[in-house]
């Protein structure tokens, strides 16, 4: 029994070894296919196949950026904004959404005052017009608390008109699945088809802005223009707590996808990663 898998296994071994090299087989059926009569017709197809995918491809991604856009500033234009405005004019009481507005609010206020008596130091305001300064310290503090209410009115608009994005993005997710599927494959062969320097020059762009040493600064940037936006507080905490585990945990996942797909698809990119990051 033993020695009949013996030659078993041979005799499968030897069927795998070929007297001609595989390239030359290659070669052959290279020139086979080009002298095909049919590989013209073919290959017309292929190309029309490719310029349908791409032209489609495009016309999604047209269509997944401007219709969330159109349909956030529609609704923040002609929805919600007058009934924003009347609810919020009905209690004026309300300036600030949060103690990170008021904060900043007041900073702003002190400053001002500050730079008024620095002038009434040096000589460009006469000392003797304190009710002048206490008119323009008056107005500035109407002037920012407009301004801050401003700022919380539109925190509350783009809430809701994200909202409906998000809606509008979802369902159009939702019911365009081939288009989907299109956009993938055309992604695929879009960055697969890259060469290796190529690829690794993306890597090494896309980790030094998102998990670099020098990214931290920038993920504290747009975290804080996140939280206004949304008219969240702007906690500290929260922010720093954030910048020391998210590019850890996107570095992580980055390092995965290299070691579990790119690597098996294009080993020779992640060599010429590895060597220009060196």
């Amino acid at each position: 029994m033993k020695y009949w898998n013996f030659n078993k296994i041979s005799r499968s071994r030897l069927e795998k070894i070929s007297l001609i090299p595989k390239s030359i087989t290659k070669i052959f059926e290279k020139f086979k296919k080009e002298l095909d009569p049919n590989a013209e017709i073919e290959a017309l197809e292929e190309f029309k196949i490719s310029q349908y995918h791409t032209a489609t491809s495009m016309k999604y991604i047209l269509i997944l950026i401007i219709a969330p856009i159109l349909v956030n500033q529609i609704s923040k234009s002609f929805l919600l904004s007058p009934l924003i405005n009347y609810m919020w004019s009905r209690d004026q009481a309300i300036l600030f959404l949060n103690d990170s507005q008021e904060e900043r609010a007041f900073a702003e206020l002190q400053r001002f005052e500050e730079k008024i008596h620095f002038e009434i130091l040096i000589g460009k305001i006469p000392e003797s017009s304190y009710q002048r300064i206490n008119i323009e310290i008056t107005k500035k503090a109407i002037e920012i608390a407009q301004k801050y209410a401003q700022e919380s009115i539109n925190a509350i608009k783009n809430v809701l008109s994200d909202i409906l994005s998000i809606i509008i993005f979802s369902l159009i997710i939702s019911f365009t699945r081939r288009q989907i599927s299109i956009l993938k494959s055309f992604i695929n062969q879009l960055v697969y088809g890259l060469s290796d320097t190529a690829k690794a020059f993306l890597i090494i762009l896309f980790t030094d802005i998102f998990v670099g040493f020098h990214s931290p600064h920038g993920w504290e940037v747009v975290i804080e223009v996140i939280l206004r936006h949304f008219g969240l507080p702007e906690s500290r905490n929260f922010i720093f707590v954030f910048i020391s585990t998210f590019p850890v945990v996107l570095d992580t996942i980055f390092k995965y996808w290299i070691f579990k797909y790119l690597n098996k698809i294009s080993p020779s990119a992640v060599a010429t990663y590895h060597n220009m990051n060196e």
